[in-house]
C-alpha cells in the first residue's frame, strides 16, 4: 500500500517555515485537528510521531492535508522527507492519524467566525480603508474561513500581499488553528484598484 501513497509537498510562500503536505489518501475526515506542541500531540499517533522530528513546532491534520511548521534555518528537502516517511509508516500501521477520543483545541465555527469579524473590523478594514478598500467575511466552515475582498483591493496588484502578510497573518495570530484563509474575490472585475495590478 505504501508505494501507492502519494505526498506532494506545498511551500507556503507567505509563510516559508510551513509546510503544506497532500496525501494521496484520507487521514482525518472529522475536520482539522491543530496540534501546538507535543502534549496536545497526545491525542494524535501521527501528530506525536511528527513531533520526533527535529524543530517540528505545529502540526494540522485535515482531510487529505498534513501541514507542518518548523523552526531554524533547516531546508525544506530533508524534512520534506522525513515527514513523507513518518506519514506512509503511520498509513502502514493502520492506527488512525486522530484519536476519537481528541476533544478539538479550536474554537467552533461560530466563535472562530465572531473572532474573525472582530479582527476585521478593529484591526482589516481600518488599514485597508485608506486604500479605498474593505474585506468581508463571507463564511467559516470546517475550520476554513472564505473572505471578499470589495472597493480598492478588488482587481489590486496587491491584494494577495495583503491577504498573505496581512489578513492571513493577523488571523493566524489570534487562531493558530485556522485551516485555510480563502479569497473568493473576482479580482478580474475589480475596476478601481489603488494599485495597478501587476503585468507580470
Amino acid at each position: 500500500m505504501d508505494s501507492e501513497i502519494k505526498i506532494t509537498a506545498h511551500i507556503e510562500p507567505a509563510r516559508p517555515n510551513t509546510c503544506k503536505f497532500a496525501v494521496s489518501v484520507s487521514l482525518y475526515e472529522n475536520g482539522s485537528a491543530f496540534f501546538a506542541d507535543r502534549e496536545q500531540a497526545k491525542e494524535s499517533p501521527l501528530a506525536a510521531k511528527l513531533f520526533g522530528i527535529k524543530d517540528v513546532t505545529a502540526v494540522r491534520i485535515s482531510g487529505r492535508n498534513v501541514t507542518i511548521t518548523k523552526e531554524g534555518d533547516e531546508p525544506w528537502r530533508p524534512v520534506a522527507g522525513q515527514v513523507a516517511e513518518v506519514v506512509r509508516e503511520h498509513l502502514k500501521s493502520g492506527e488512525p492519524a486522530v484519536s476519537t477520543d481528541y476533544v478539538s483545541n479550536t474554537f467552533s465555527d461560530d466563535q472562530i467566525r465572531t473572532k474573525v469579524q472582530e479582527i476585521f473590523d478593529t484591526q482589516i478594514n481600518p488599514a485597508v480603508a485608506a486604500h479605498g478598500g474593505m474585506v468581508d467575511l463571507l463564511d467559516v466552515k470546517d475550520n476554513k474561513i472564505y473572505l471578499r475582498m470589495g472597493g480598492g483591493c478588488q482587481g489590486c496588484g496587491m491584494a494577495d500581499v495583503t491577504l498573505r502578510q496581512g489578513i492571513e497573518e493577523a488571523i493566524r495570530q489570534a487562531l493558530p488553528q485556522v485551516d485555510e484563509i480563502l479569497d473568493v474575490t473576482d479580482h478580474a472585475s475589480g475596476d478601481n484598484p489603488y494599485y495597478a495590478p501587476s503585468t507580470k
